[in-house]
């Protein structure tokens, strides 16, 4: 917040220097030609634009220089001391507004350019209508605390996470997780803030403060997008580094041969760059702006440049190359409930409990259900503790749907039947306290896998493509054949999933695309990590970039290709923006040089190659026509 802060103070005071800039400028040049006044009279608005804009930047340059920093702004510095000693007024003075005129340029762009963050902020509540004594007070959100019963009415955007305490009815959640359907809530299941509510208002209770919850977190990565100083900011620097050197010794050596101290100032007025390197950051934060329209969260902008540099892809298997949407393959039941209408009936209780999870098994659970045509139950007293799976009442028996692991350390009747582990996904079905069944499941490779993986290297150069996971030999060798990879490194830990990519990251920058908790440590270890899915908390703050509307069909691997194409194009427009306009600078020191522009004329001509640079880096923020290519190649 203390940046914030600063950062505004900074833009109003350039945009009141600015201001004082063109006023006294307009009125000199009322003076001078609407009343014909004097040199000394029509002068005194330009002593005040110098005084009021001019000394207060070229401090603060001075500043800069003992630093040792030698950008191209140190230029405007020596441009309007230059002025002031040769009586070059209106030039020092255009110079003044050259400068701060950027700056505020710099603000209008970056606010434009950032609409999608002021949009998230303005779509949540900033009140909660907190229940207590069994009457209604709006409070403000940052005063919620867990364990305060809240109450969401119809309509209404959800303000924080929780748990449904009283009620029944659905929340549209397709604005966080991409779902495309309502998920059902009652009594035990799970809200997120950002969630639509329904038509039926819902009791809940909140379980973390709205500081911690899952919209606050989406809106903080997207606020560290505009503090995180990408290293694309810093080849602006560096660009002025030379560039500043070059323009002095142009100058100087127009001065020399000329025997006219005006050439030096006019070469200098010409050579002031400073609003267009701002176009590299503007160009940043357009591209930001962009990818957020597309579902897609820049976490850190370094990523916007360095994954256009990556030339290794290392993906995990479940959620990233498939659809994250296991569909169930086998139901191997056990004592009463092994005959073939008593498994309908087992899978009838156990969907019936799954409709109110959002576990990935629970989906298709359901699915297997009503593609059996299983009339659907009604469940209560829905509980999920973390770790220990769903439990619930239904048509009065007792269901619970667990792990191996979690049912592991329990004496459960009947649970010396649990077949040996297959591999792949599965879960435990317990009915009225006794083992019922197994259910195996199995997650297909994307439709546009093959595409998307065989276009990595051709259109984005890519020379290596690995499957890293935790699953099973046999499961990721089955999606590695069917997508067309071949380096498969399967059943490893996260600490091995480190290493491998450490030791990739070695020989060459890497990309890590993954979607789970254990993918965190290794997104962290590679060049670059992009998290997909419902991702945890964990990964999406491993992760430089988060995708997240990853589960409309195919849309997962299509936004990580948009992101690549993204990033290439911003960085071709930041490089365009600045080497072009210092190029047309140089041309124009070139004119300034022989006597061709004077100090004015050259002010001007400069802002204009300004102008247009930034204009030129604010079309990152424009979706192009096509932002993937990998669908032809299918």
């Amino acid at each position: 917040m203390a940046s914030d802060l600063v950062n505004l103070l900074i833009r109003r005071r350039m945009l009141l220097i600015a201001g004082v800039a063109i006023a006294m400028i307009a009125a000199h040049l009322a003076l001078r030609f609407g009343f014909g006044l004097e040199a000394g009279s029509h002068r005194v608005p330009l002593y005040v634009a110098l005084g009021v804009g001019g000394l207060p930047l070229v401090v603060e340059l001075l500043g800069k220089l003992f630093r040792g920093e030698f950008g191209s702004d140190l230029l405007a510095g020596i441009s309007i001391v230059t002025s002031m000693l040769l009586g070059e007024y209106l030039a020092g003075a255009i110079v003044v507004l050259m400068l701060s005129g950027g700056e505020a340029l710099e603000s209008y762009a970056v606010r434009s350019a950032s609409s999608v963050l002021r949009a998230l902020a303005a779509r949540m509540p900033s009140v909660a209508h907190r229940k207590v004594d069994g009457r209604l007070e709006d409070v403000p959100l940052d005063q919620v605390a867990p364990g305060d019963v809240l109450v969401v009415k119809p309509h209404d955007i959800c303000p924080v996470d929780g748990v449904v305490v009283e009620g029944r009815g659905s929340m549209d959640e397709a604005y966080l997780t991409g779902e495309a359907f309502k998920i059902s809530k009652i009594v035990g299941s799970e809200v997120i803030s950002g969630a639509i509510n329904g038509e039926s208002a819902l009791t809940i209770r909140t379980t973390r403060p709205a500081a911690d919850s899952r919209y606050a977190k989406i809106m903080q990565v997207m606020r560290s997008s505009e503090v995180n100083r990408p290293r694309l900011r810093r080849l602006g620097d560096q660009l002025g580094a030379w560039y500043t050197p070059l323009a002095v010794a142009i100058a100087a050596l127009a001065w020399v041969i000329s025997g006219d101290p005006v050439r030096f100032l006019a070469v200098l007025v010409v050579a002031t760059p400073c609003p267009l390197l701002i176009a590299i950051p503007v160009a940043i934060i357009g591209a930001i702006s962009l990818c957020a329209r597309r579902g897609i969260v820049i976490k850190s902008p370094v990523v916007l440049e360095k994954i256009t540099t990556c030339r290794t892809a290392v993906f995990d298997k479940t959620g990233t190359l498939t659809y994250g949407r296991p569909r169930l393959v086998e139901r191997a039941m056990a004592g009463a409930w092994a005959t073939s209408e008593d498994s309908d009936r087992a899978l009838a209780l156990v969907a019936a409990l799954e409709r109110y999870s959002k576990h990935p098994l629970a989906t298709a659970v359901v699915r297997a259900a009503d593609e059996a045509g299983l009339a659907p139950l009604d469940a209560s007293e829905i509980d999920e503790p973390p770790g220990q799976g769903l439990r619930g009442v239904v048509d009065g028996h007792a269901v619970r749907v667990t792990s191996r692991g979690a049912l592991a350390g329990e004496a459960v009747p009947g649970s010396e039947a649990i077949p040996p582990h297959a591999g792949g996904l599965e879960c435990l079905v317990v009915i009225d306290g006794r083992y019922a069944g197994c259910y195996r499941f199995r997650d297909e490779p994307r439709a546009d896998g093959v595409s998307f993986i065989s276009h990595l290297g051709p259109r984005h150069q890519f020379r290596r493509v690995m499957i890293v996971s935790g699953d099973r030999e046999s499961e990721v060798r089955y999606l590695a054949e069917r997508v067309g990879i071949t380096d498969v490194r399967a059943e490893q830990t996260p600490e091995q999933k480190v290493e491998i990519v450490r030791r990739e990251t070695a020989k060459a920058r890497t990309l890590y695309v993954g979607d789970g908790i254990n993918d965190a440590p290794a997104m962290v270890t590679a060049t670059v990590g992009v998290a997909i899915g419902q991702a945890s908390d964990v990964t999406t703050e491993a992760a430089g970039a988060v995708v997240m509307d990853s589960s409309k069909g195919d849309s997962s691997l299509g936004k990580v290709d948009e992101l690549l194409h993204i990033a290439g194009r911003m960085r071709r427009v930041a490089l365009e923006s600045a080497v072009g306009g210092m190029a047309l600078s140089v041309v124009g020191m070139g004119l300034a040089s022989v006597g061709l522009l004077a100090p004015v004329a050259g002010a001007l001509f400069q802002e204009v190659i300004d102008v247009f640079a930034v204009l030129n880096a604010l079309r990152t923020g424009v979706r192009p026509r096509r932002l993937t290519d990998f669908d032809d190649e299918r």
